[in-house]
């Protein structure tokens, strides 16, 4: 930033009135790189073009970066607060704290308003009269909890419907494994089930020990009427559940639910550990860990305001009682509450405990979090070394912070496709992955579509915003020198200047070396960076392929309802576009197939027909 430019945003920042409000930061590209809010918008905007050289380093950073910024007045702080959550939704800014996942925390769905329950994830909590357990920090925990309560209760988890196909079909597999209760061949009674479901249900709120006495009166009850194949169940599942809950840990009374947050933060990282507390256990965690980069603000107020307003607002359930293991103005911290009590609709109390049994728990996050933010910078340390050596033997300029991967897959002369991969400070960033489906080249020319593939994703260099902005430091092809030719060549007539490599595979179709346009470069001596640049071209080789396949069986797909009587390409596409899979097509009606523009009567009974036929 120049002096002038300095002096214009403390003039401008000095004009503004002591209203609260927020504050959008933008770049010289006009792109929105930090949101604020304040209550008195001339004090704290002046704050940030009056730095000292010893200030914050993460704010100096962001500092550096303004062109110029926008404000927006309000009547109120809490208004502030709710305006400046909407914002950084919209704009992602990059030095604003965002939760890396933008999806719905995923609930534990058991549907006891049911003749016969069942156990399901889903994102959305409904009014539907269904129990809902969590929320979880993802779907990979939910996933385990179904498993564990499979394994202990035998509960189906398979797509039958019930009573709807009981004694339609034999029982699977798990049946004969003693994995089943199954109900589909009315191996055991509905009250019997309905029993089974509510140890479940006893088990998801953290009372296993109501699930085991339970489970025990049921054993005792088969072993009387000599049903031991039903006893030796319920026998095992008390097993199982007592291991289960040796390995919890409990922290509270069983009806305690509150959320426990602490912060760690350095020059390095911020980690934020969150913990969630549901009848007395730890039911389940958080850790949310940030780069040196991506928080701003002179203290944690600023950045955990945000990560708080966005944290419950993103959560369907909310308990009445969250406690702080960090120290938080008061003034900020009523108006959090306020915030998140209007997103709850009930009151919610935020504490900050200081003795007693909850302040041992907020010091056993805040430890969580120091060793998290540990664990961070150790893999840190680590992924630079090995782009330290990359990049030596590379003779690049500086570190590859961000190195794009690009690989080319297809089926004799269709379904050619293009894959890219993206790494971010020896991390890979799967939100960056892009897939290109091949236009301009007829027939499987790996260089010409490698080419084409190269210079579309260079053309949006010039955007404003999203990833495609960023320039690569480093570009890896799955290829050899021929590739890294013809793609230097047409960088270079394009004014582009990359570095390009290709990975050369050896006869067992592994990582052999590195190459240029006309030597090769052996990396097998270090192998921390032979085993990176290893992964790279296996992770965008399975990334590619599983994107050409995922076109061919669409396509294959549409072939096989183009063998319908009046059915072409074009209404084929359009039934497919409409119902995603064959199997939700064959499970419509007639009249749900006529939904579809451009479908006649005749044209969805004759589809009706073939996939019942077929």
């Amino acid at each position: 930033m120049t002096n002038e430019r300095l002096e214009y945003l403390r003039k401008k920042a000095g004009a503004l009135p002591r209203t609260p409000g927020i504050y959008i930061m933008k770049d010289k590209n006009g792109k929105v790189i930090y949101v604020g809010k304040s209550r008195s918008l001339r004090d704290r905007v002046s704050q940030y073009f009056h730095l000292a050289s010893d200030a914050n380093l993460k704010t100096l950073r962001m500092v550096s970066f303004v062109e110029d910024f926008e404000t927006v007045f309000c009547d109120t702080e809490i208004e502030a607060l709710t305006l400046e959550n909407v914002k950084i939704k919209q704009y992602n800014p990059k030095y604003n704290i965002l939760l890396k996942d933008s999806k719905s925390y995923p609930y534990i769905k058991l549907t006891m308003n049911e003749q016969y329950p069942r156990l399901s994830m889903t994102r959305k909590r409904l009014a539907d009269g269904a129990k809902y357990f969590g929320p979880y920090s993802g779907a990979s925990v939910v996933y385990n909890v179904l498993g564990v309560l499979e394994r202990s209760l035998s509960i189906p988890m398979c797509k039958r419907s019930f009573p709807r196909d009981i004694g339609k079909e034999r029982p699977c597999i798990y049946k004969q494994m003693g994995r089943c209760i199954a109900p589909c061949d009315n191996s055991i009674t509905q009250e019997n089930y309905y029993k089974t479901m509510q140890c479940a249900a006893d088990v998801l709120r953290g009372n296993i020990k109501e699930a085991v006495t339970s489970l025990t009166a049921q054993m005792y009850k088969f072993a009387e009427n000599e049903c031991f194949e039903d006893a030796a169940r319920c026998r095992d599942g008390i097993e199982s559940l007592k291991k289960l809950r040796d390995g919890q840990k409990v922290v509270g009374a069983p009806d305690d639910e509150y959320d426990i947050i602490a912060v760690y933060s350095d020059n390095l990282s911020t980690c934020i550990s969150v913990f969630y507390i549901r009848s007395g256990i730890i039911s389940d965690s958080d850790n949310f860990i940030y780069g040196a980069s991506e928080l701003t603000g002179d203290s944690g107020y600023e950045y955990m305001s945000s990560f708080l307003t966005e944290l419950y607002s993103k959560r369907e359930y909310i308990p009445s009682e969250i406690l702080l293991a960090f120290d938080y103005d008061k003034d900020e911290l009523e108006l959090v509450q306020e915030y998140i009590r209007t997103v709850a609709k009930r009151a919610i109390k935020i504490r900050i405990p200081q003795k007693g049994d909850s302040k041992k728990l907020c010091d056993m996050v805040a430890l969580n979090a120091l060793e998290q933010a540990k664990q961070y910078k150790n893999k840190m340390e680590q992924d630079t070394r090995v782009l330290s050596k990359l990049s030596q033997m590379l003779g690049l300029d500086g570190l590859p912070e961000r190195i794009e991967a690009y690989d080319i897959s297809n089926l004799g002369n269709e379904h050619i496709t293009a894959g890219m991969i993206v790494a971010e400070n020896g991390k890979l960033k799967k939100s960056d992955y892009r897939v290109f489906k091949i236009k301009d080249q007829n027939g499987a020319d790996d260089y010409a579509a490698m080419t084409e593939v190269i210079l579309r994703r260079m053309s949006h260099l010039n955007d404003s915003t999203g990833s495609f902005a960023q320039m690569p430091d480093l570009i890896l092809l799955d290829g050899g020198m021929t590739h890294v030719s013809v793609v230097k060549t047409a960088l270079r007539e394009n004014g582009i200047n990359v570095p390009v490599f290709g990975m050369v595979k050896d006869e067992h179709h592994k990582t052999r070396t590195v190459v240029t346009e006309s030597q090769e470069i052996s990396i097998a001596k270090e192998q921390s960076v032979f085993v990176f640049v290893y992964k790279l071209q296996e992770e965008v080789h399975r990334f590619t392929v599983s994107k050409m396949d995922n076109s061919k069986r669409k396509t294959l797909k549409r072939y096989s309802l183009e063998n319908v009587e009046g059915i072409g390409n074009t209404k084929a596409r359009a039934l497919m576009n409409h119902f995603k899979t064959l199997l939700a097509m064959k499970e419509a009606s007639v009249e749900e197939i006529c939904k579809v523009k451009g479908i006649s009567q005749k044209d969805a009974e004759r589809v009706y027909e073939y996939l019942k036929k077929n």
